[in-house]
């Protein structure tokens, strides 16, 4: 369970998303292949296992996958995350 402490001490659990954000990196993926909630679903679940891995989000229509992670991201993990899913990433976006 997490803390809802901020590194200053002071409690707030806004506090500790905004921290986080702060300290991550965040990279468009372009990725083809996806049609519906489904490939949404797939990738965000791939994705999201990786370490390091903050958060995911899937724009099926767009064909983009934004991937917030804590530092720079390991985009070989990314894209064999992608493919294990069963979708083709083609680079950032």
């Amino acid at each position: 369970m997490g803390s809802c402490c901020t590194p200053d001490n002071s409690c707030s659990t806004t506090e500790t998303a905004a921290v986080a954000v702060a300290d991550s990196t965040v990279t468009v993926y372009a990725v083809s292949g996806m049609t519906c909630g489904h490939c949404r679903t797939a990738i965000t679940d791939s994705v999201s296992a990786l370490a390091g891995v903050i958060s995911v989000d899937v724009d099926v229509a767009g064909g983009l996958v934004t991937v917030t992670t804590g530092g720079e991201p390991d985009d070989a993990a990314i894209t064999a995350a992608v493919d294990d899913a069963g979708y083709e990433l083609t680079g950032r976006a």
